[in-house]
């Protein structure tokens, strides 16, 4: 399985969220992804995570210069249908259960609680007080920052040895040309090997490592 150091950081962050353009200085920066399904060259995404005693600190810096946001008032059916970031969490291999955060540019968040075979319970959310996400959009690129406390991957059972057996991805939507509709690229960190797109299995999964975690 693919691995990321999360380093830690003996300091807490509390501009992580107010300043979003701020760098996540001393990182791990990992560009390493790719659309599996398609040729066509993806542009630069790059994923940041710290962590202290408290809370996990996630990055995504997408760069884009043509995001896509869906109209749709329903904000689930809005967000699975534009430009975002995901993060999966699973507490084992059997994906029984695995928790999803899909993210879109302007900081809307459908969270949920997943078993296998693509069986959703939307009612599910991360509890409000554990998690905090802030985005921004700049003419190239937007940012989405995300925290997460420590304490609530313990209570799902997430944080094992240190790890937290994670999905990272995106989806990239595309006009399709001479219409009206778009359609997704979607991209990876891990290549799930399948011959559809699918990030609900467990072979999309990698590793992150929190270092010098206590």
């Amino acid at each position: 399985m693919k691995n990321y150091t999360v380093k830690f950081i003996n300091k807490d962050t509390k501009n992580f969220l107010s300043n979003v353009d701020a760098p996540l200085e001393n990182a791990n920066s990992l560009i390493d992804f790719s659309s599996p399904w398609n040729q066509e060259p993806i542009k630069k995404i790059e994923f940041k995570a710290l962590h202290n005693n408290k809370d996990v600190f996630f990055q995504f810096k997408v760069f884009d210069e043509d995001i896509y946001i869906h109209p749709s008032e329903n904000k689930n059916n809005s967000i699975n249908n534009s430009d975002r970031v995901e993060l999966f969490f699973r507490s084992d291999e059997n994906l029984n259960p695995y928790y999803c955060l899909e993210i879109d540019p302007t900081a809307r968040v459908m969270d949920f609680k997943a078993h296998p075979n693509k069986k959703f319970d939307f009612n599910w959310n991360w509890p409000d007080n554990d998690m905090k996400v802030v985005s921004q959009r700049n003419e190239n690129y937007f940012t989405v920052r995300i925290a997460i406390s420590i304490q609530s991957f313990k209570d799902l059972s997430l944080l094992k040895e240190n790890r937290i057996e994670t999905g990272i991805y995106r989806a990239k939507y595309n006009k399709i040309e001479n219409e009206k509709e778009y359609q997704p690229t979607w991209i990876t960190w891990v290549d799930p090997n399948t011959d559809e797109p699918n990030f609900h299995i467990k072979s999309s999964f990698g590793i992150l490592e929190l270092d010098g975690f206590i």
